[in-house]
Formats: C-alpha cells, sequence, structure tokens
C-alpha cells in the first residue's frame, strides 16, 4: 500500500491542481540526472530537474500483478541534459529511471509513482525516444544455461580465461579512408589472414568516438591496409589518422577455440550434443549410429 505525503493529498483532493512528472535516471555508471516536462527547473529529494531536457510521457497503462508493462519518454537532445554521444555509447543502456508526480508550486509535495529502467532507445533527427520498462520483464529473460554446441562465453570473460591482450590477437592502426558509415580502411595492422578478425572488436583511441567500442563483422586485406565492415554503422564517421585497435574474433565454434586460440580446454559449449535433425533421424542403413564422437 502506498503512503501519501499528506500535503501532496490535500493538493491530490484540491478542486485545481498543479502537477507535473519528472524522471531521476541513474545511469551504470554512478552519474545521477533529472528531467522534467515543466518549463521550469524544480529541486527535490537532493537531485534538481532540469526543465531544458525537453522530456515528455506517453500514456501507460497499469494491471494489477506482475505484467511487464512499459511506457515512453521522448525529448530533444540538450547540452545540459542528454547528448546523442551520451546515447551513442550506450549511458542510459540498463538505467533506473525513479518516476515522481510533482506539485511543481511546492516540489517538496511529490510522489514516487514508480521505478523502471531504460530499455530500447532510438534516435531521428535530434530527437530521441526511450522505452520505461518494469522490472517484472527480467522474469521472462532466460536463466541458467542453454545447451548447445557452440560456447557461450565472451571471448576474454572469466569463463573462458583467454588473455585477448595478447600481441598475436591485437593490432593497433591509423584510419586512412572511410568508405561509409560502417566501412573503413586501416593501415598498419600487419598480416593477418582474411577474416582474423571477424567477430571482433574495433576500439577506437581517437577523436570523438575514442573510447567507443564496435563489432566487427568482417575484415579483407585492400591495397593500402586492410578494410573492416562494422555490423553497426558509427555515428559520427572517424577522422582520417585516428588511431583504432583491433582485437581477435571467435565464431564461437569448437574449432576455433581449439585451432586459432589453444582454448579449448575452456570450451563452454557442447560439440558432442547431436542436433535436432539428427535426435529427429532413424536408423537407415547409412547413417552412423554407434555412440561415437559427433565431432573430433
Amino acid at each position: 500500500m502506498r503512503t501519501i505525503d499528506p500535503g501532496m493529498k490535500a493538493h491530490l483532493d484540491g478542486e485545481a491542481t498543479t502537477l507535473c512528472h519528472a524522471w531521476r535516471v541513474r545511469r551504470s555508471d554512478g552519474i545521477v540526472l533529472g528531467f522534467s516536462e515543466h518549463d521550469h527547473d524544480l529541486a527535490f529529494d537532493g537531485t534538481t530537474f532540469f526543465a531544458a531536457s525537453g522530456f515528455s510521457a506517453s500514456a501507460t497503462d497499469e494491471e494489477a500483478g506482475l505484467p511487464a508493462t512499459t511506457s515512453e519518454v521522448a525529448g530533444g537532445f540538450s547540452s545540459t541534459a542528454i547528448t546523442d554521444a551520451d546515447l551513442e555509447r550506450g549511458c542510459f543502456d540498463g538505467a533506473r529511471v525513479e518516476v515522481f508526480l510533482v506539485n511543481w508550486s511546492m516540489p517538496d509535495q511529490h510522489m514516487l509513482l514508480k521505478v523502471q529502467e531504460i530499455g530500447e532507445v532510438t534516435r531521428d533527427a535530434g530527437q530521441f525516444r526511450a522505452e520505461l520498462r518494469s522490472f517484472a520483464h527480467r522474469l521472462s529473460q532466460p536463466q541458467g544455461r542453454v545447451y548447445g554446441r557452440r560456447c557461450d562465453a565472451r571471448l576474454g570473460d572469466a569463463r573462458c580465461g583467454f588473455d585477448v591482450a595478447r600481441p598475436q590477437f591485437r593490432a593497433e592502426g591509423a584510419v586512412v579512408s572511410v568508405l561509409d558509415a560502417s566501412r573503413l580502411v586501416v593501415s598498419g595492422i600487419g598480416d593477418f589472414a582474411d577474416g582474423f578478425f571477424r567477430f571482433g572488436e574495433m576500439t577506437l583511441l581517437d577523436g570523438g568516438n575514442a573510447g567507443a567500442q564496435v563489432d566487427i563483422e568482417a575484415h579483407s586485406p585492400t591495397g593500402n591496409g586492410m578494410e573492416i565492415v562494422l555490423w553497426l554503422p558509427l555515428a559520427t564517421p572517424p577522422l582520417l589518422g585516428d588511431r583504432v585497435m583491433l582485437t581477435a574474433g571467435c565464431d564461437k565454434s569448437f574449432a576455433s577455440c581449439r585451432q586459432k586460440f589453444a582454448n579449448h580446454l575452456n570450451f563452454r559449449g557442447f560439440p558432442h550434443m547431436p542436433g535436432a535433425d539428427f535426435a529427429y533421424t532413424y536408423a537407415d542403413g547409412e547413417t552412423v549410429h554407434d555412440g561415437s564422437a559427433l565431432f573430433k
């Protein structure tokens, strides 16, 4: 049962109200930001809620029980509140959002409506739209491990145990050509086999994208260096001469784990588990069903 402050209750019971919504965002990096749909900044509960953020809320439906309800907030980018670069770097992904109902004429009269987290964020023409999810959506997420032939660890994490900082698995170079938002040519990488960095990461070390990490879809040698194809386009293309760091990728197969990384003792998949096509087959005189290993 929710307890409402007596002053706030008296205001809600009145014939005319001066109410607005406010959002307090706690990012994963510890930064706390306040936003309001009012036309003046509001301050309460130790946080200043900026009016210049341009936030506005959509309608939302609430249900009893544990439904995974969602709502949205929308607004424009503001240098004092939120920037396109912040969203591009994922600073707001999974951030905790506290939604308040506030008496803007007396901000000390406020009420916490709900606590949500930021889900999908879309950007377009200087505007953004963020999905707010209730914590109940976590109940529908898979728990535990999934049995499959491929590894479910991330290359270099504690379960994998492989050191991706080894010189033979990393290379630093410089951008010499930007073909489009998702393709660029890098020089100084060295002699690596075609596809060595596929499924790997590219870390940008200079310029406006410094610190950003992007996934590599493919790479291949060209006349003046190495062409890198990214899974997703960069919001801000790098400048010529910007340094980048490439890290080798893993396709999660047992063969790559053994042959490319010599890390097969830490393989976190089940390469010998038969697939659905094998499970539904029958003895036909040609397929071997002797219990031997399916993968050698």
